[in-house]
């Protein structure tokens, strides 16, 4: 009995030895320092094995853009807009998730960007993909309006660098947002110097993500390359997802997530969170337009602004501007993108100067059964695809990794039964499940390529500045009343860093913004 009781007293002894070190470690962790809670191995160490994890300090807000605290709100047509025979804009109560958004529309100028970088990676051998990333400048003809000098000037001029692109279409958009989010990665690695600059980029040896990651892409290693904790690697190594150094992709706004940010309902809270209150689970209206719970397009103050345009939009008939002296909105077209007050996220023209395409795939009945949470129509399933050896297939010629569709097979063994195709386009609404197929051509203008774009432009009434109205477009067609702003997924905690998501009651030190 005795000697059991020694031995029972040096196992406690021993364990409590081992969680002493490992608490000790633990209350050390530092840059390059941790320990696993589950294996009591030490973390970013050689002698244990490599394994890596990240000192992260939490998601950068992208420049140019501002954080939007996600939340639920009231979707859809408020009560006292004019009823229309579309019934395409049932209310009906979702969620969206945090993100990050454009303060503006994107600019001539950076679009002008963007199409300098495909001109110098590809114009010598691929000048098609450079005309098809150029916007259709022919969208300012009318056939009773002289409009040349916008056909000629609007996108080149530099006298309208800061107002808004147009004559994009929504695959363009997209294409725009892959380009932005490879360019902001790379700049990203080059300033914390794992890659150096390489202006002479050409065809597929260019920068992407993806390719980086998979070792398809060398560039110019920099000064302070990543050493591989690996025993068995190569002394160093790429940039990973889980170094925390890359940012997520740039894209669309769905519909929700657009109608939200233009709604700026966290101005309508009485007592928003901050450093030294929880903040109120309420919203104490609704708002009609961008600017706040007034049914008023003018602003509102006593003082010299009193009673001018908050948006830029068509007052009436004939009436673009205003008169000589007074103009009402001082834009006779668009507006520089920056015009105009934001409103409580920060963002501005979110009614009026340019419609906006989103991402979503249009339905009159989108609505009717919609997803509760992050609800989107246009799902289109892909991976990378890979060898018989599981790599990944070689890049294409301009420098991308192949995709392909998730075959049924695979989603069927890994997808609850009501996911039957890579292609979501159509579900439960003119798929082949549903009793009506939407025939283009035949008995409607919908397929699967017309997309939704939200928002009033400078040639609209005022009633299409509620961000409660939608109207759809075929994705490959265009307009000079139509541009687009980009998002970004906001990773991890949904109230931008005030605190660690969930709650904790004191336990953890709230972060500092």
């Amino acid at each position: 009995m005795k000697r059991k009781l020694i031995g029972f007293s040096l196992l406690c002894i021993g364990a409590a030895s081992l969680f002493t070190s490992c608490s000790k470690h633990s209350a050390k962790v530092g840059k390059g320092e941790g320990v696993s809670r589950v294996t009591s191995w030490y973390w970013n160490d050689r002698r244990t094995g490599g394994f890596e994890v990240a000192d992260y300090k939490g998601q950068q807000t992208p420049f140019g853009m501002t954080f939007v605290m996600g939340g639920r709100f009231t979707m859809g047509a408020v009560d006292d807009e004019m009823p229309t025979l579309d019934n395409n804009s049932f209310r009906r109560t979702v969620s969206v998730s945090s993100f990050y958004m454009d303060e503006t529309e994107i600019a001539n100028v950076s679009y002008r960007e963007y199409v300098y970088w495909m001109t110098r990676v590809y114009g010598s051998d691929y000048m098609d993909l450079v005309l098809a990333a150029k916007p259709d400048e022919t969208v300012w003809r009318s056939p009773l309006a002289y409009n040349e000098p916008y056909v000629k000037n609007y996108f080149n001029m530099a006298a309208y660098d800061q107002y808004p692109v147009v004559g994009v279409n929504w695959f363009q958009c997209n294409d725009f947002c892959k380009w932005r989010t490879d360019r902001i990665n790379e700049f990203l690695l080059i300033n914390d110097e794992k890659l150096d600059w390489n202006a002479t980029q050409s065809n597929e040896d260019n920068f992407n993500t993806m390719t980086y990651q998979v070792g398809q892409y060398e560039g110019t290693v920099g000064h302070r390359p990543k050493t591989d904790l690996d025993p068995n690697g190569q002394g160093h190594r790429v940039m990973k997802m889980e170094d925390g150094i890359f940012l997520p992709d740039f894209r669309l706004p769905t519909e929700a997530e657009w109608e939200y940010a233009a709604l700026g309902l966290i101005g309508n809270n009485p007592a928003p969170e901050n450093k030294r209150r929880r903040g109120e689970e309420v919203v104490t209206d609704r708002n009609t337009l961008p600017w706040g719970p007034k049914n008023t397009t003018r602003y509102g103050m006593r003082n010299r602004y009193q009673g001018e345009f908050e948006g830029n939009f068509m007052r009436g008939q004939g009436d673009a501007m205003g008169v000589a002296g007074g103009l009402n909105d001082n834009a006779d077209i668009t507006s520089p993108v920056n015009s105009y007050l934001p409103n409580h996220f920060g963002l501005y023209n979110m009614a009026g100067n340019v419609s906006e395409w989103v991402m979503d795939t249009y339905r009159p009945s989108s609505h009717q059964d919609v997803n509760e949470f992050r609800p989107f129509r246009g799902n289109n399933f892909k991976s990378y695809v890979v060898q018989e050896d599981y790599t990944y297939e070689e890049k294409d010629s301009l420098g991308h990794l192949l995709e392909a569709p998730v075959s049924a097979n695979r989603l069927n063994a890994t997808r609850p039964y009501d996911v039957r195709s890579s292609d979501l386009a159509s579900y439960r609404d003119g798929d082949t499940l549903s009793n009506y197929q939407y025939k283009y051509g035949e008995n409607t203008l919908i397929n699967d390529s017309t997309k939704v774009y939200k928002g009033g432009s400078w040639a609209d009434r005022a009633y299409w500045l509620s961000p409660g109205t939608r109207r759809f477009m075929q994705g490959n067609l265009s307009s000079c009343t139509v541009g687009f702003r980009c998002v970004m997924d906001r990773l991890g905690s949904p109230d931008g860093d005030f605190q660690p998501g969930g709650n904790n009651f004191g336990a953890q030190k709230k972060h500092k913004r």
